[in-house]
């Protein structure tokens, strides 16, 4: 569903062997459970992202890759090699933290060269990689300068190009876009990727940003109190989240409450708890006759336009609108269904011409329709 970087899906077959695994593994502090038996599979040159919110575990995950702790139980596999009781520096992975860390009274190339100086390499292969380092990152030209000469980008550029200087076989990220602003976080984001496809190097990221893990990781492990919630593509989590905490966490999308009212081999039939109108779903479902179901569909795939809705006709909710934001590119319009406060349902829509006749706005009546196809049914 939806489509996938180059056609690189190792996932997808059975007799590719991991490079990163997790396998039951729990992290304790205390009588805390960051981490909860978790078994995790990562593919060689794979760019995948943990996302979750703040204390989900995902940072917990990262640093026992790392070795910054160790798990209470469980085993962490990379290329093959149990890395219990290997120490962080003995480890084929570098981390680049959020907070940079950099060296303020050394120069960009005196940063890169910092590890490869401790591993007391030969200085001509140091200055080969720092130069090489200095070329993928674009930072040549800024090589005798200090940090605090640097905007927050090119700091951001120092980090990496010093985390992968050693070349390690898995680089972990952690929020490292996190300090910059929105437009340069997008242009860096893309920077990552053409890095990490040069280098062909395995990436791991981990993020509450959901744009940003969208964006750059070929799939997207959603987290949830240490436990693995869906793994998959982000298309695959987008369209068809397996929850409604999925749905929910990532994007916007409306919630509808609803009943099962009758099932077939072509689809599942709803009542929606709010709006007075019935769903029409091509997903053929589990829950039974008189269960209570969530039906989720994202805003840009509900339809609205002025008018009044035909009762007999099912995907269709009428409704007054209650509230408009323009964005620019887009508008986005909630529209009240219910008489309760928040009993709206939100639909988006590209701004395509710059000018538009009559225009929806405020207590307008509004029709909003969707396609059998356009939402997800979820268990309650």
């Amino acid at each position: 569903m939806g489509p996938v970087r180059k056609e690189f899906t190792p996932w997808e077959d059975p007799g590719q062997v991991p490079f990163i695994e997790f396998r039951n593994v729990t992290k304790k502090f205390g009588d805390f459970t960051a981490v909860r038996d978790l078994s995790l599979k990562i593919y060689e040159r794979e760019f995948f992202a943990l996302l979750g919110g703040s204390g989900c575990g995902k940072t917990t995950l990262m640093r026992m890759l790392a070795g910054f702790e160790t798990p209470t139980s469980g085993q962490i596999f990379l290329d093959g090699q149990d890395l219990a009781g290997i120490p962080p520096f003995k480890r084929p992975s570098n981390m680049m933290f959020q907070s940079y860390a950099l060296f303020p009274h050394m120069s960009v190339e005196k940063n890169i060269a910092f590890g490869l100086k401790q591993d007391k390499l030969p200085e001509a292969e140091i200055k080969d990689r720092v130069a090489e380092m200095l070329r993928l990152t674009k930072l040549e030209q800024f090589a005798k300068r200090k940090p605090h000469q640097l905007s927050g980008g090119q700091r951001q550029r120092v980090a990496l190009a010093r985390s992968l200087a050693k070349r390690p076989k898995v680089l972990l990220l952690d929020e490292p876009l996190g300090a910059l602003d929105r437009k340069l976080r997008e242009e860096t984001q893309f920077e990552l990727m053409a890095l990490q496809e040069d280098l062909k190097m395995t990436f791991l990221i981990v993020t509450h940003d959901q744009e940003e893990a969208m964006t750059v990781a070929d799939r997207i492990a959603v987290m949830d109190k240490g436990e693995l919630v869906q793994v998959a593509t982000p298309a695959e989590i987008y369209e068809a989240p397996n929850s409604k905490f999925v749905a929910d966490f990532i994007g916007d999308v409306n919630l509808i409450e609803a009943t099962v009212t009758g099932k077939s081999e072509t689809g599942t039939q709803l009542d929606a708890v709010i709006g007075d109108f019935s769903i029409d779903s091509e997903q053929v479902t589990e829950a039974g006759v008189g269960d209570k179901v969530w039906y989720a569909i994202r805003p840009e795939k509900v339809r609205i336009a002025q008018g009044q809705r035909d009762r007999s006709i099912a995907n269709q909710a009428g409704g007054i609108v209650w509230d408009i934001a323009y964005l620019g590119d887009v508008s986005i319009i909630h529209a009240k269904i219910g008489e309760g406060d928040h009993d709206t349902l939100r639909s988006t829509f590209a701004n395509v011409s710059r000018m538009v006749e009559n225009p929806i706005t405020w207590d307008d009546e509004v029709v909003l329709s969707f396609d059998r196809d356009a939402g997800v049914i979820l268990k309650g």
